[in-house]
């Protein structure tokens, strides 16, 4: 039994008591503090420097605290790794390094915060969905979440498993040669069913909502993948983007000065500047057009998102070539930090299209026992994107390395060419939305009520 706009525990059963207030100013607080937490780690790291198991098992809430734990543990962690004591190369030398332990204790504490946030995010996500547009997502995570509503109570895992499974089994099996007329007939009349058809077979033994309840996964795939470079691009707001500020003249008044870091609020602050504008200028015009209440639809804002993070890559390839012509080495660039808002800002005007559209997206298109698994899903594109943009990174800088040359992510970004980079990055995406465009093309949306 699923509630709608009535009040249900963790396992979807009526209960009389939601906790009102109470439990909504308990979860806000520990959402307030985790994001202290999160940003005054993240947003300064690039300057030094799983799903199944509560939809399975545990239950959200369970999860949530667990998760939690974990999280509190990375942190105290890896602030004890910058309490360790460095080793010193000589007594009369002030250059210290870091000890191997040190050096391992700070990376199982990040891991630990990974799977933390793996946890803890989705389940927040999938308890304050009914806020919409006002809740996106402005971390990157490392490992898939974990949950949905119902414990233990007949495992969608198992049910969507079961799928494939028989499908394999009865793939010598021709089309709709199966067993119940009566599924024959709604599966050839579910707009849905058109596609992967050889999942059909399932119906010899799995009934009409397990197919379609395979198939609804299954489409989210495409989309998942080539919004992975997005992701790419999503992550350099928060590292080199940094890095180039860090280079520049930061001076705001005599003896102030900006740290690099601090201008990522610029990102947050025009997500809180547009979605007035979005809300209530561009949907009412785009609703009088379309005729959708929404205005446009998820796959059509997604995409909006990807485009203006082309455009993100392009301004921040223009501006660091102009950074690059005022280089002067081993110093503060005489260029003005201000040069980098237009980056930032189309950066957080993106996320209010792409971020949201993606949280709402893989949300709506799960059956209901596994929307926190679509929620998963969507943190784990900005995961996975991550370690793409790592690995894309030590490639190029292990090729362009070669020979004694000077890599396009050399220690002295005077040296670098991170211009190059970021024009790779808009190439890249902008094949990856035409993929995204012939995918988004061809989707069908699960109906209200589908599953």
């Amino acid at each position: 039994m699923y509630i709608t706009g009535a009040a249900a525990n963790e396992l979807g059963n009526p209960t009389v008591n939601s906790g009102g207030w109470k439990s909504a100013r308990l979860i806000i607080g520990v959402e307030m503090a985790e994001r202290f937490a999160y940003f005054g780690i993240s947003s300064n790291l690039i300057t030094y420097l799983t799903g199944p198991l509560a939809d399975s098992f545990l239950g959200r809430f369970r999860t949530i605290i667990i998760s939690s734990s974990i999280y509190i543990l990375g942190l105290g962690l890896l602030s004890l790794s910058a309490m360790v004591p460095s080793q010193y190369k000589g007594p009369n030398q002030v250059v210290s390094y870091a000890s191997q332990f040190q050096v391992t204790l700070f990376f199982c504490a990040l891991y630990l915060v990974a799977i933390g946030q793996g946890g803890y995010k989705p389940c927040i996500k999938h308890i304050d969905d009914s806020f919409g547009l006002y809740i996106y997502p402005r971390e990157p995570k490392l490992v898939p979440g974990i949950c949905t509503e119902r414990g233990g109570k007949n495992n969608p895992f198992a049910r969507v498993g079961r799928v494939f499974v028989e499908a394999v089994k009865s793939r010598r099996q021709p089309d709709f040669d199966i067993a119940n007329p009566n599924d024959t007939l709604l599966l050839l009349t579910h707009p849905s069913s058109k596609q992967f058809r050889f999942l059909d077979r399932a119906a010899i033994s799995c009934d009409l909502g397990e197919i379609e309840e395979a198939k609804a996964v299954l489409r989210l795939f495409p989309i998942w993948m080539t919004c992975l470079i997005y992701a790419i691009v999503y992550a350099q707001s928060t590292t080199f983007f940094t890095k180039q500020g860090a280079t520049m003249d930061r001076s705001i008044l005599p003896g102030l000065v900006v740290p690099a870091a601090t201008l990522q609020c610029l990102i947050n602050l025009s997500v809180v500047a547009f979605i007035p504008i979005y809300d209530r200028i561009l949907i009412p015009i785009t609703r009088s057009f379309t005729q959708n209440p929404s205005g446009i639809t998820m796959l059509q804002r997604i995409g909006t998102g990807i485009f203006l993070s082309i455009l993100a890559m392009v301004i921040a390839a223009l501006v660091e070539t102009k950074r690059l012509q005022a280089t002067r080495d081993d110093v503060t660039i005489p260029i003005t930090v201000w040069w980098l808002v237009p980056q930032y800002v189309i950066d957080g005007v993106s996320n209010v299209f792409t971020i949201v559209g993606l949280q709402e997206f893989f949300y709506d298109q799960v059956p209901s026992e596994l929307r926190s698994v679509g929620m998963a899903l969507n943190l784990s594109i900005f995961g996975v994107g991550n370690f793409l943009s790592s690995f894309i990174i030590s490639v190029i800088d292990k090729v362009t390395s070669q020979s004694g040359k000077t890599s396009w992510f050399d220690n002295d970004l005077n040296q670098a060419h991170l211009d190059y980079f970021y024009w790779l990055l808009a190439c890249l995406s902008t094949i990856g939305l035409a993929s995204y465009l012939w995918f988004a093309k061809s989707y069908v949306y699960n109906k209200p009520n589908t599953f």
